[in-house]
């Protein structure tokens, strides 16, 4: 069933020409010369779209395409065993495929290359012994699955990371480009007519989040009903692999840590508490269950800093830490959050409204380059700044609001004690800049690395 699901769900993506930021980065490896080019591996959770991808890059910059999934190809898991002669195993993967390998014309996917034994080994190979050919892999648990007999290519292969849909490639999927395109220019005097068309696609990606499938579903038939079943299904997917790939010892926590995080971000104090889980529960329990859940890419870690200076990894905290899942979309579809609850807006809703914002401010700083994700807290204090990044030599705290409530008594903590220069507070209202306090529309995220190059 697991499997029937993913075929179904990549073949429903692949009738729909979505359109990926992440797509321009594969042009630019493509495009390198060989001198400069490795291997690529895809890095992501299950189902954000590594596989789609491929197929597209394959479509659009290459004369032929050949893609061989390791989890499904039962017959070429053992393609590496005998030995890393390149000329046999091409001969052999024309043979299978048929399609001819040309270098410079073919794209060679491998797919769930974790199950092909000595498979990541094979492309150190590759790329000594035909470095013009193009070869991509993915693999959705490389970090945490066994590879026995299997050493990494350390030093002969690239990463990119996939992520689900931001809010802008949504905009675009949904028929919205021009809109999407008006906010990458950063002209405010035309974004700001659309302010309240714009928070209110902000509220639907709420809901859908931007996992390929559930942004398809809701393309289509435009029903909250069959988006949420897709998210469903997703996170049985997810905890179906929870049953298959990790140590049998820290299932029972991996899950415990799983079914938390819509809870332990509900909180004010966002800080993840272990006794949550049980009153028993210490660090040491559930350390190596949160570290497989992040190196699945299934939920995202973000310390602690009790300083805000540079550099802000000297003031790290790795004790104190928030847990965020991939999604937002299934961040809703865990805590039980309906159309009908979010749109009222009742309690029950307002509880969860500040996780889901947080939740959506990580998943767009996750998209901007090389930038480690912070938060800060002080010692001994109360006072707490919900996102700290370092760029371009300076340290730009991040304050969140769910809505249009600008206080913010942290930030004016973080201002007077650090003598910041530039923040950013980030809400459902309109683009401000103050003297040092650039008020940012959630909808524009995006503009970050814009904004900072005019501070």
């Amino acid at each position: 069933m697991y499997n029937s699901f993913i075929c179904s769900m990549f073949a429903a993506i692949n009738d729909y020409r979505m359109k990926r930021k992440v797509l321009s980065q594969l042009k630019e490896w493509k495009n390198r010369d060989a001198q400069h080019r490795k291997p690529l591996i895809l890095e992501g959770a299950r189902q954000t779209g590594k596989t789609w991808l491929a197929r597209e890059l394959g479509r659009v910059e290459f004369q032929n395409f050949i893609e061989i999934n390791f989890e499904t190809d039962d017959d070429l898991q053992d393609l590496f065993e005998l030995n890393f002669d390149i000329e046999r195993i091409l001969l052999t993967i024309q043979q299978a495929k048929g399609v001819p390998v040309v270098a410079g014309k073919t794209l060679l996917f491998f797919d769930e290359i974790q199950y092909a034994r000595r498979g990541l080994l094979s492309l150190k190979y590759f790329y000594d012994q035909i470095p013009e050919l193009h070869v991509l892999a993915a693999g959705s648990l490389l970090g945490v699955i066994d590879h026995k007999n299997d050493s990494f290519p350390v030093g002969k292969v690239e990463f990119l990371s996939v992520y689900p849909l931001s809010f802008e490639e949504f905009l675009t999927a949904d028929g919205k480009e021009g809109m999407s395109q008006m906010l990458q220019t950063g002209d405010w005097q035309s974004i700001t007519v659309f302010h309240e068309r714009l928070t209110g696609w902000l509220r639907e990606y709420y809901y859908i989040g931007g996992m390929p499938e559930a942004v398809k579903t809701y393309i289509d038939t435009k029903d909250y009903s069959q988006v949420r079943k897709i998210h469903h299904q997703l996170l049985k997917a997810y905890k179906d692999d929870f049953s298959k790939h990790p140590p049998k010892e820290i299932v029972k926590r991996m899950l415990m840590v799983w079914n938390s995080v819509p809870s332990q971000l509900a909180k004010e104090n966002k800080k993840y508490i272990y006794t949550a889980l049980k009153q028993s529960a210490r660090a040491r329990d559930f350390e190596t269950s949160i570290q497989w859940l992040c190196d699945a890419g299934m939920i995202y870690k973000v310390t602690r800093c009790f300083g805000g200076e540079i550099p802000l990894a000297g003031f790290e905290d790795p004790e104190a830490f928030k847990l965020y899942l991939l999604d937002i979309g299934l961040l809703g579809a865990m805590a039980g959050l309906d159309v009908r609850t979010m749109l009222d807006g009742n309690d029950f809703f307002m509880q969860y409204k500040g996780a889901l914002t947080e939740q959506f401010v990580l998943q767009e700083l996750q998209l901007l380059d090389d930038k480690q994700i912070y938060y800060w807290s002080p010692e001994n204090s109360v006072a707490e700044v919900d996102f700290l990044i370092q760029s371009m030599g300076m340290v730009l705290p991040i304050e969140v609001k769910a809505e249009r409530n600008l206080r913010a008594k942290s930030l004016s903590v973080f201002i007077q004690k650090y003598n910041t220069q530039r923040v950013l507070r980030l809400s459902m209202s309109k683009y401000e800049q103050g003297a040092k306090i650039t008020d940012l529309p959630l909808y524009a995220i995006s503009l970050i690395p814009k904004i900072l190059t005019t501070m």
